[in-house]
């Protein structure tokens, strides 16, 4: 049972951080195991059946939602082999990451942070979005209202369209919402405090839950 993360997973992140070379990883490769990869797993389960019910295609797998802790050096100037902070993805089972609407967390020494959203701009989906707003002000406003995102301390995200016009029709409230070139949800401010008790797991979930009648929403979007 996930009871948090320790203080531990983030010396670890540290450590590495100061010691980003094969042999120190290598060496650490259990206390990786143990500390930081073993809690992220556990994690991952804990919330794997509330994100099958929310789209039952999610993938839940700890191995195939948490990132790898190597990095690919191939195109980056950066050339440290390992990274100083790891997140976890739901979404689709073999969908592109481009084009995947997903639920992510991520944490590391000096980041928290969660959400849902695209990973990218996918304008094919935003596009049926913003013929949903136009065609249904109320509907859409009532279900972004439902959302409570501000009890949930979370807020909208990404960049905008610059030069779109946006319909006279469209309500102020939806303007950010209907100019959206990459859209996600993410969390304000969150205590990093309580990463190391079992109220993160609480907490991720709740904001999660409350988010998926959006997720469903882009999700129909999404699957035309």
């Amino acid at each position: 049972m996930f009871s948090g993360f320790s203080e531990d997973t983030i010396r670890f992140f540290i450590d590495l951080k100061f010691h980003n070379y094969a042999d120190y990883f290598h060496q650490e490769h259990d206390r990786y195991v143990e500390t930081v990869q073993s809690l992220f797993y556990s994690f991952i389960d804990e919330l794997a059946p509330d994100m099958k019910r929310i789209d039952p295609h999610m993938e839940v797998r700890p191995h195939k939602c948490l990132s790898r802790i190597h990095r690919d050096t191939r195109f980056s100037r950066d050339k440290s082999p390992y990274r100083d902070h790891l997140w976890l993805l739901f979404r689709r089972e073999s969908e592109p990451r481009d084009k995947s609407l997903m639920y992510w967390f991520e944490l590391g020494p000096s980041r928290l942070s969660w959400g849902m959203g695209f990973w990218n701009e996918n304008r094919e989906a935003l596009d049926m979005f913003r013929k949903r707003m136009l065609s249904n002000p109320n509907g859409t406003m009532a279900l972004l209202d439902d959302l409570d995102l501000e009890t949930h301390r979370m807020m909208l995200n990404g960049t905008s369209h610059r030069r779109m016009a946006v319909p006279p029709q469209i309500p102020d409230r939806l303007r950010p919402w209907y100019l959206a070139k990459e859209m996600y949800i993410s969390k304000i401010d969150p205590d990093y405090q309580m990463v190391f008790s079992d109220r993160i797991l609480k907490e991720v979930r709740s904001d999660f839950l409350s988010l998926s009648p959006l997720y469903q929403l882009l999700r129909g979007f999404t699957d035309q």
